[in-house]
């Protein structure tokens, strides 16, 4: 009897220690933040730190020293890094130029490409059937020839050479770099803060060093698309070899395995699943870039909107952004199909290859006529005219956006005005209106409830960093701005993302929205948000929203369809309902996709800080464009932008740190046992 007391008494002392814990920190968070109201009542508004939009500083005119010698060595060509930038542009170039020169732009002194659209079309089926098989080769066709009703083939075809070449790199690059991080934690503490820099810093402030190190065109395009890129496949890639299961790791090195046996037979294919959504990550983030990039000379589609765009032409705008959302969603299936192949032809094998190789065979010779075809015929080679249905479109576009702004401003206004004043203006108060020590105090406060010493210590290295480069009032005013949208993202990204892992029909449902929301460019869904709201803080926050819900979405349902069958099996069988099943069995055991989830919305929302600037949020990304289209104020753009990074740093070391505390200390049982999945759901019947 006193055995069993015991017992029941440290399992109590656990459970009542483990639950003051967890109500201790969030009474200490909520402690900070009242006190923190309590001092700003009285304090607002005083010692702000808040500079004048034209004012320069002595940290901004270094940062325009330092631009002003890179151009005169890059002018000089002496420096030795200088030499080699010239180098890697000239290959880049070339590659290009050459794949132009093959598809899209006629070689003097022949007047036309060397393949046309017919023999572009064959290929690309004839590829497609080769690696995904009938329905993605069908689904392949039906873009191509998408590319040509819009009127955009050869700028189509060019992006997708820009495209493919970046995404190539990024992944060969990017893959290796995943797999080193997740096998050695010395490498990940190295690379998480240059793929955080990498990730946060506004495309708008490389432009620049980019364009003076690798020229205007292709090659500083390519460039800009891998800094931007790269990241989700690394990281996404390091997430999923490291979530192989450590039994099986045991297993595997006890068979006598060697550490490139294990990778190659065991960690790559059970990993595979979550490689494919970085690749797929990479790809949406390269074409999103790729309009970004127009504003150096990319080839391709980037230019179309950004020409449409300064003319104030929605409806070409929308003519361009649909046609990068059709090779979006044809990239993505591909992939993804291609990279599933391999599991089902093995599971078929009743089936003979005979008639595929047959197949392969014929439809191989009809793509060489094609090919040949598209080159001697000039019909096969320029996509006829008369079938450009891009003016209609453009057309049928422009008179929406004329119905949103006269019908529906009354309504739009009420929304806006109603989110501003009773949330992100008392929000914004409390952060960039407090006395400078004062927000800087309560953030190192709630990072250390949050995340403990090592939150606490990159916090105050970055808090330092903000400080000394003088725009601490714009940061301040930017953070509030990220966090409205960082909630909003994790909110919709675990509905969505629930309802997808869940279900076969609501991924299918689902995904196609979400390529679109993610690959469509934000100059072009910014157009319709500007009609609807005007431009604000709150029209960036839902462009932020809604170019970040995508890949924290897509990371929720690959954890949520990760969970163990078993485990699933076990608490279907004893009555679980379906909100138990979700709370408690497959939302506990997604945590880390869950965090990975959240922390790559919060990046993208950061990275959106530029398109807020263009479009009235102010702040920092004000700062970032006011810097990239006037001279005089480079200094202050380029502070700006290491700033964005800096903000960048310090919020994903805070939920990082957070999480890892959360999840330490449950490590030992944060995945049910079969028997304790069966117990919970009888007991909660």
């Amino acid at each position: 009897m006193s055995s069993v007391a015991t017992v029941r008494s440290q399992s109590l002392d656990t459970g009542l220690v483990a639950t003051l814990r967890a109500h201790g920190r969030t009474g200490s968070l909520l402690g900070v933040i009242v006190l923190w109201v309590v001092v700003w009542a009285v304090t607002r508004g005083n010692m702000t730190l808040e500079i004048g939009g034209a004012q320069v500083t002595d940290a901004h005119a270094w940062f325009r020293t330092r631009a002003a010698e890179i151009e005169a060595a890059a002018s000089a060509g002496t420096s030795p890094v200088f030499v080699a930038t010239t180098a890697i542009a000239d290959a880049l170039d070339w590659v290009v130029g050459s794949l132009q020169r093959l598809f899209t732009v006629p070689a003097f002194p022949r007047p036309l490409p060397q393949v046309g659209w017919a023999g572009i079309l064959a290929s690309a089926a004839w590829v497609s059937f080769a690696v995904a098989g009938l329905r993605i080769s069908l689904l392949v066709v039906a873009t191509f020839l998408g590319f040509g009703l819009l009127g955009v083939w050869e700028d189509s075809v060019d992006l997708l050479i820009i495209t493919n070449v970046s995404v190539l790199l990024a992944v060969v690059v990017g893959i290796p770099l995943g797999i080193w991080m997740a096998h050695s934690k010395a490498v990940s503490s190295i690379l998480t803060p240059v793929l955080d820099g990498m990730q946060t810093m506004p495309s708008f402030s490389y432009l620049l060093p980019v364009a003076i190190m690798f020229g205007i065109g292709s090659a500083a395009a390519v460039v800009v698309i891998v800094i931007y890129a790269t990241p989700p496949v690394v990281r996404i890639t390091a997430h999923g070899v490291s979530s192989v299961s450590a039994t099986t790791l045991e297993a595997t090195s006890s068979l006598g395995q060697t550490r490139w046996q294990r990778l190659k037979n065991v960690e790559i294919p059970m990993a595979r699943r979550t490689i494919v959504v970085g690749v797929n990550q990479t790809t949406m983030a390269a074409l999103a870039m790729a309009v970004i990039a127009g504003y150096i000379d990319s080839p391709g589609l980037g230019q179309n909107v950004l020409s449409a765009l300064q003319r104030n032409q929605l409806g070409n705008a929308a003519v361009a952004g649909l046609a990068i959302v059709l090779m979006a969603i044809m990239l993505d299936r591909t992939t993804t199909a291609a990279s599933e192949r391999p599991g089902s032809v093995t599971r078929s094998v009743s089936s003979s290859p005979l008639p595929r190789r047959i197949g392969l065979i014929g439809s191989g010779a009809a793509t060489l006529v094609a090919v040949y075809l598209s080159h001697v015929q000039r019909a096969l080679n320029e996509f006829p005219d008369r079938l450009d249905l891009g003016p209609s479109i453009a057309s049928a576009v422009d008179d929406f956006g004329d119905w949103l702004r006269d019908d529906l401003s009354g309504l739009t206004t009420s929304i806006q005005q109603h989110f501003t004043n009773f949330l992100l203006n008392p929000l914004q108060d409390l952060v960039a209106n407090s006395p400078w020590f004062v927000t800087g105090a309560a953030i190192v406060a709630i990072a250390f409830v949050i995340g403990g010493w090592r939150a606490l210590l990159s916090t105050v290295v970055c808090l330092a960093g903000i400080y000394y480069l003088d725009l601490w009032n714009n940061a301040m005013i930017t953070i509030t701005s990220v966090l409205v949208a960082t909630f909003a993202v994790i909110l919709l990204a675990v509905v969505l993302g629930i309802a997808m892992g869940r279900g076969e029909a609501a991924d299918r449902l689902v995904r196609p929205v979400l390529d679109a929301a993610q690959t469509v460019p934000a100059f072009v869904y910014l157009i319709p948000i500007l009609i609807m709201f005007g431009p604000n803080r709150f029209t960036a926050i839902v462009a932020g929203v809604i170019y970040a819900v995508p890949p924290a979405t897509k990371l929720v349902a690959d954890g949520i369809r990760g969970v163990d069958p078993t485990t699933v099996e076990a608490a279907r069988s004893s009555g679980t309902s379906r909100l138990q099943m979700v709370i408690k069995v497959q939302l506990p055991m997604a945590k880390g996709s869950l965090v990975l989830a959240a922390n790559q919305g919060l990046l993208y929302v950061l990275s959106m800080v530029v398109v807020g600037g263009m479009v009235g949020a102010g702040a920092l990304g004000a700062d970032i464009v006011t810097g990239f289209r006037q001279t005089s104020f480079v200094g202050r753009g380029l502070a700006a932008a290491v700033t964005v990074v800096l903000v960048g740093i310090m919020l994903d070391r805070i939920t990082r740190y957070g999480a890892q505390r959360t999840l330490q200390p449950a490590s030992s049982h944060s995945r049910p046992r079969p028997l304790q999945v069966l117990w919970a759901g009888r007991r909660n019947q």
